[in-house]
């Protein structure tokens, strides 16, 4: 056999093992894939972690792998919790995350989950980022909505809180209409934009989701905070505070609506479109 020959024999030999080593790799990632999701549905969290990076580093192409490993992470982050090596599982989770963000910009679930993850370790202006994104995607999303007015109640209720306290008083939960001037006038002012805003999302929450009795209950939450807003407004105060009873009041009944519901059980044999039997 001449020369060029021979080289042309040993490419497509090596070419054929290169494929072969590939093809194992691939096999091997998905097995990794495959043991990652069953020690994720028991709970095991490192252990996922462990299989996912390796299904990663043996086909970083393969479909799912980062985002599995990315949720993975997230449950291992603990809400509330600012140790480094908390914010370091936080940060890992979030990077992976917008990996899967730079191949694929519109992919919901990774942004909700790296909202998710900015509101476990407290990090609001970023949660409320974050969940905005999604709401640009899909403007009917009720937790997202739900979500941003719960940040805008938080911002509003430590406003009021460090108000409070620096004076020397205590919400009273009711406009703090015996507050003195110089506390609320400064406060309403403050507040009004978070307030303004928490009611439109959350509003937005129970629009597109009728049964959302979380959202009802922060809705009488933050007309309280409205009515220190309206601090000097008798009327405007009595409207808040009438109008944070009717949301209390249908939030218990939705709540119970909900339970009863969870403890119906199937409801017997049902038909869907295709004319199937369930």
């Amino acid at each position: 056999m001449n020369r060029p020959g021979r080289f042309w024999v040993l490419a497509v030999m090596f070419g054929g093992m290169a494929l072969a080593m590939s093809g194992c790799k691939q096999l091997e990632a998905r097995d990794q894939l495959n043991k990652g999701v069953d020690a994720y549905k028991s709970g095991h969290y490192d252990e996922a972690i462990e299989h996912f990076q390796q299904a990663t580093a043996l086909d970083p192409s393969l479909p799912m792998a980062k985002t599995y490993l990315a949720t993975a992470l997230a449950q291992n982050v603990v809400p509330g919790m600012s140790t480094p090596e908390n914010l370091k599982t936080a940060n890992q989770a979030m990077d992976i995350f917008k990996q899967v963000l730079a191949q694929n910009p519109n992919d919901v679930n990774s942004i909700k989950q790296i909202a998710g993850i900015y509101f476990s370790i407290n990090e609001m202006d970023n949660a409320e980022i974050w969940q905005k994104k999604v709401l640009a995607i899909d403007p009917k999303d009720p937790e997202a909505a739900y979500t941003v007015g719960v940040i805008d109640w938080k911002k509003a209720h430590q406003n009021k809180l460090d108000a409070l306290q620096a004076a020397g008083l205590n919400d009273d939960g009711k406009g703090n209409v015996k507050a003195p001037k110089k506390v609320m006038e400064p406060l309403a002012k403050e507040n009004a934009p978070l307030v303004d805003e928490g009611l439109k999302y959350l509003t937005m929450a129970v629009d597109n989701r009728p049964n959302y009795d979380d959202a009802m209950q922060y809705l009488n939450l933050i007309y309280r905070n409205k009515a220190d807003v309206d601090y000097g407004n008798a009327a405007a105060v009595a409207q808040d505070l009438a109008m944070a009873e009717d949301w209390t009041h249908k939030a218990m009944d939705m709540r119970k609506q909900n339970e009863a519901k969870k403890n119906q059980g199937p409801g017997g044999i049902t038909m869907d479109q295709n004319g199937q039997m369930h």
